[in-house]
């Protein structure tokens, strides 16, 4: 399958690092311009630099921003007016004991996670049902379905937006624009690493630590591994292609059989 994006721009915001350079890598080799978002000037520029080299393409643009705010949304408008693939995949997560949550927390997590998603779809949904084509991503999680008894404030979030994505997908329905939501699985990035070092100890060797983390803490997934940030990228980038026209309002699961379900 030769997916060619070389006529579309893609944003995809928190993209510095983890699940998020991965997709703008893929998105980037797939042809498509690319913007890449963070908060900080510096560290966009350099996140930049690095999908340019991994991707093979000069066609990479920084799009600086805090999506939790209106007035870094708005910037992040004004540097990218016009996209025709938009991917949230901006969060934050950790652990908390659930009793210990406070209001600002819940509200933190909701601004970061489902409200910077809102406000890109917002800005861009109406330029893409004009064109009459278009794909919008919201990053979930394996957590939306099976919610962590340590991380409830972010399962909260990312149950909310399965209901973000269908809800949308409904408002875009006959446009030719497609919206859904990928439920990742527990993935290896750095913030991971860190996540998983806080469970289980740092006396352990990372392969060892991986494996007990994913026995003790995760012990649904079928792949008994953590995921790569690449093989959530190849599934995001297939749904921003022509090739997946017919599918819009569904969470798309690339868990490594994390959810037990047979229904995605």
């Amino acid at each position: 399958m030769q997916i060619d994006l070389s006529d579309r721009t893609a944003l995809v915001t928190g993209s510095t690092q983890g699940i998020g350079h991965a997709i703008a890598v893929g998105l980037a080799r797939a042809g498509a311009r690319v913007a890449v978002n963070g908060r900080g000037a510096e560290r966009v520029a350099e996140a930049v630099e690095r999908v340019r080299t991994e991707s093979g393409s000069d066609d990479v643009v920084p799009a600086v921003g805090d999506l939790a705010t209106e007035e870094g949304a708005a910037a992040v408008v004004d540097a990218v007016p016009s996209v025709d693939i938009l991917v949230n995949n901006l969060g934050i997560f950790g652990s908390a004991a659930p009793l210990e949550i406070d209001d600002a927390e819940w509200r933190r997590y909701f601004e970061v996670n489902v409200l910077s998603a809102i406000r890109l779809i917002r800005a861009y949904l109406p330029g893409m049902t004009d064109r009459r084509w278009g794909r919008v991503l919201n990053l979930a999680s394996d957590s939306a379905v099976v919610i962590p008894a340590e991380m409830i404030h972010y399962g909260m979030t990312k149950t909310s937006l399965l209901a973000v994505s269908r809800g949308f997908a409904k408002e875009a329905a006959g446009t030719g624009v497609t919206v859904n939501s990928v439920i990742a699985g527990p993935t290896h990035t750095g913030g991971v690493e860190n996540f998983v070092r806080e469970l289980v100890g740092d006396e352990l060797p990372w392969d060892e630590a991986q494996r007990e983390f994913m026995i003790k803490h995760r012990p649904q997934s079928l792949i008994q591994r953590l995921i790569e940030p690449e093989e959530i990228a190849h599934l995001v980038v297939y749904l921003s292609s022509p090739f997946a026209s017919a599918t819009t309002g569904g969470a798309l699961r690339v868990d490594g059989g994390y959810v037990d379900s047979i229904l995605p």
